[in-house]
């Protein structure tokens, strides 16, 4: 067999072994499984915690490497939220305990 599965978004960006989006400009990178079922069980998980997400199933050729020869996306990935997240968390209002009756 020298096809695999890839997972690719609306944006063109392919679902990496990282469990993050990838532009595919590093094909070792993208996400690449043999069957199709596996690949379709993956993007039913990835669409149920992302709603707006609208992703498909490529089946892509292997290269002498042993890597997807995939399109890589022309759309920029988005900053990572969660690294700004853990650099500059939220204030929180500190809860005080209520003091006991003696």
């Amino acid at each position: 067999m020298t096809d695999v599965y890839v997972i690719r978004n609306q944006l063109g960006h392919y679902w990496g072994k990282s469990k993050a989006w990838v532009t595919g400009a590093e094909p070792k990178a993208v996400l690449r499984v043999r069957h199709e079922d596996e690949a379709l069980n993956t993007l039913f998980e990835l669409s149920a915690k992302d709603v707006e997400l609208r992703g498909e199933i490529i089946s892509a050729p292997l290269s002498e490497r042993g890597e997807p020869v995939i399109e890589p996306s022309e759309v920029p990935l988005p900053p990572d939220e969660t690294a700004a997240e853990v650099a500059e968390p939220e204030a929180t209002d500190t809860v005080e305990p209520m003091p006991k009756d003696t």
